[in-house]
């Protein structure tokens, strides 16, 4: 069964496919409203959110299906202690197709493992979030027409930004592109994701200026600094308004440079932007809704005349684990779901051990 739990889940091909099928959509919304009629979408959101849930939901209802779901994981039996594997086991029973929303790290992963329908990821901790970073890659596509040979500047929240991290995979398979990394010392990129971008001679730039590099860009991705990742609130209110675009920084920019953001924003862009062509957010989120509507339709076409069946496939563990490892992520699933031990797999390039739910590196 085909899941969607990162971004590199799909080629090239397959992304241009689905940025296409969007567009048709987008062009001939009529001739899909009655794609899905019959098709039941579970939306389980164990964190607040508004736009990834609700655009869910309105492409769903837009190709003519339901819905079913949560919002909070304090209206679910979560409150009482129910596990991932669980709650999916119960629900994939119910639905044609889960998205799923879970502040810790490989939860998705858990619920592949345990579903009788297509799981898709909509955001996992600091994790990935595939469907922003494909509502992302139709946006460039809308507005600039490619992907190659495009200067990025990732601004903000780059440790735990998990847009950052999927729109960073998703454009690092394209030529000529280059990243501008805007952050704090306590917020800049993951050693590891570093580590990935020299193996694929993928030009970047480490600073602390928003304005440094500001005449380079091509596309300016601003990102929130998520409070509710932090172990400590202090230390959240000391970064939380480390930058704050305003239209005299932008003064510099390029003509048809984007600015863009996965949002919410709270204040690191400031109102007057919104008025800016170069403003491309709000654009953005109304792409989203038909990337899902495009998806939706791919997993549920690859999945059509097989039989829904109680008895799952077994979950598949990777081969060459690494016995006694510890994997420290905070927010890894595998701090909280029950029965699940501790999985490493090792990485065929670097020979290094990862943890097979969040991929962090064993210790």
């Amino acid at each position: 069964m085909r899941h969607l739990l990162s971004i590199l889940d799909l080629t090239i091909q397959e992304i241009d496919d689905l940025l296409a099928s969007a567009e048709d959509i987008l062009d001939h919304p009529d001739q899909y409203s009655e794609a899905c009629r019959g098709k039941i979408l579970a939306a389980l959101f164990f964190e607040p959110s508004t736009r990834t849930r609700l655009s869910f939901e309105s492409a769903m209802l837009g190709l003519g299906g339901k819905t079913l779901g949560f919002h909070d994981a304090s209206t679910s039996s979560t409150r009482k202690g129910e596990s991932v594997a669980d709650t999916i086991s119960v629900v994939s029973g119910y639905a044609d197709i889960i998205a799923m929303r879970h502040p810790k790290e490989g939860a998705p992963l858990v619920a592949s493992q345990h579903t009788r329908v297509p799981i898709i990821n909509a955001g996992d901790g600091g994790h990935h979030h595939p469907t922003q970073t494909l509502t992302d890659l139709l946006t460039i596509r809308r507005e600039l027409g490619h992907f190659e040979n495009l200067t990025i500047g990732f601004c903000g929240d780059l440790k735990f930004g998990r847009t950052v991290h999927s729109l960073m995979e998703a454009m690092s398979r394209y030529a000529g592109v280059r990243f501008i990394l805007i952050s704090p010392k306590e917020l800049a990129v993951s050693p590891v994701m570093l580590e990935e971008l020299r193996k694929k001679g993928i030009p970047y730039v480490e600073c602390e200026s928003l304005e440094e590099h500001m005449g380079e860009l091509d596309i300016l991705y601003m990102t929130r600094i998520q409070g509710e990742r932090f172990a400590s609130q202090e230390e959240y209110l000391r970064l939380k308004d480390s930058y704050v675009l305003t239209p005299d920084k932008l003064a510099g920019a390029k003509e048809k440079m984007l600015v863009m953001h996965p949002l919410p924003r709270v204040n690191e862009i400031a109102p007057q932007v919104d008025e800016d062509p170069r403003a491309a957010y709000f654009r953005e989120a109304f792409y989203g809704r038909y990337v899902r509507m495009a998806l939706i339709l791919k997993l549920l076409k690859e999945r059509e005349g097989k039989p829904v069946s109680p008895d799952k496939g077994r979950p598949h563990y990777p081969r060459n684990q690494l016995p006694g490892g510890v994997c420290k992520n905070p927010h890894c699933i595998t701090t909280t779901e029950q029965g699940l031990g501790q999985i490493f797999f090792q990485d065929e390039e670097s020979g290094e051990y990862r943890c097979f739910y969040c991929e962090n590196k064993a210790e």
